[in-house]
């Protein structure tokens, strides 16, 4: 749609025509929401902030002057602000330090990572007592998420045969740990 078509839309709009107004939503909408989801990143809020875009538009038509500014750029200024004007209000503002939220640490602290950390050794000495393709194959399983018939076809073994292997392997894991 021209500039010059949007411009004589939106002084009709000025002048309170309700057809002009619809004739402007349904010839600039797409694109104003687009800006909106750009910013937004989400469609539900896309979708509120175009409406709160389009009663603007209603309210301040008769503020637009055709000759300071193309018509489009002037719309998607306003759906632009009223964009930013969503996150913003969507954001909590913390108006003193003490009032911000502590907030704890998602890593484990050291006792556990120590903890992990010489679980791990005694895991990987355990593995080294399984034969080769057995620890391979439980690598495979329990850390690769790779399925059974997977490694049947990977160790060229027939299924019930891999389901014997790990089941077994896994025991002599466990006997292993009990340690």
């Amino acid at each position: 749609m021209a500039s010059d078509d949007v411009a004589v839309l939106i002084s009709r709009v000025a002048l309170r025509e309700q057809s002009a107004f619809s004739e402007l939503y349904n010839k600039t909408s797409p694109k104003l929401f687009g800006v909106c989801l750009r910013i937004l990143k989400d469609r539900t809020d896309a979708e509120e902030v175009l409406q709160e875009v389009f009663v603007k538009i209603w309210q301040r038509a008769d503020r637009y002057v055709a000759s300071d500014n193309p018509a489009m750029p002037w719309l998607m200024a306003i759906a632009r602000n009223q964009s930013i004007d969503a996150i913003r209000a969507r954001k909590p503002v913390a108006d003193e330090i003490d009032s911000a939220y502590d907030l704890a640490d998602s890593q484990p602290d050291p006792e556990s990572q120590a903890v992990n950390k010489g679980e791990g050794r005694r895991i990987d000495s355990c593995m080294e007592e399984l034969e080769a393709d057995r620890a391979k194959a439980v690598r495979g399983a329990y850390v690769e998420g790779l399925s059974y018939q997977e490694l049947a076809d990977q160790f060229a073994v027939p299924l019930n045969t891999m389901r014997t292997w790990l089941r077994r392997s896994l025991l002599r894991l466990r006997e292993c740990m009990d340690r």
